[in-house]
């Protein structure tokens, strides 16, 4: 176990970025590198407990909505690859029926904090909407 976990740290060392500052030329030069509290980190100074709240139910309804989703979509491939079976082919049509109403619970409850907000003005979900595609 320990061994496993050794060997991913060092996977994952072999992808974490350098950070080197270069020159005009290219090459890299011994400046000093500034790490005040600017560009993301100058929000943190505004961070409280209700705006972490509002991060955590944002957070929650997009995993739940991708988790959803992915399993809307392997049902679809069971169905797919079921062969003709009875079995497999009701077994996939009850997951995608529950996929389905678990997506259909998902967009109710952003509904209901959306309706939340507009009725006490009371913004659970911050800055969170739904995306659009409009272009500029």
């Amino acid at each position: 176990m320990i061994k496993q976990i050794k060997e991913k740290i060092l996977l994952a060392s072999l992808f974490t970025p350098v950070l080197a500052v270069t020159d005009e030329s290219g090459s890299a030069s011994n400046q000093s590198i500034d790490m005040s509290a600017k560009g993301n980190f100058a929000d943190l100074g505004n961070l409280s407990i209700g705006n972490m709240i509002k991060g955590g139910i944002s957070l929650v309804l997009i995993v739940v909505t991708v988790v959803f989703f992915f399993i809307l979509v392997i049902g679809g491939l069971k169905w797919i690859t079921s062969g003709g079976d009875e079995k497999k082919v009701a077994a996939a049509r009850a997951q995608i029926t529950n996929a389905l109403i678990g997506l259909a619970i998902v967009f109710a409850s952003w509904a209901i904090l959306a309706l939340i907000k507009a009725l006490f003005n009371v913004d659970v979900l911050g800055n969170f909407s739904l995306p659009s595609f409009t272009t500029n």
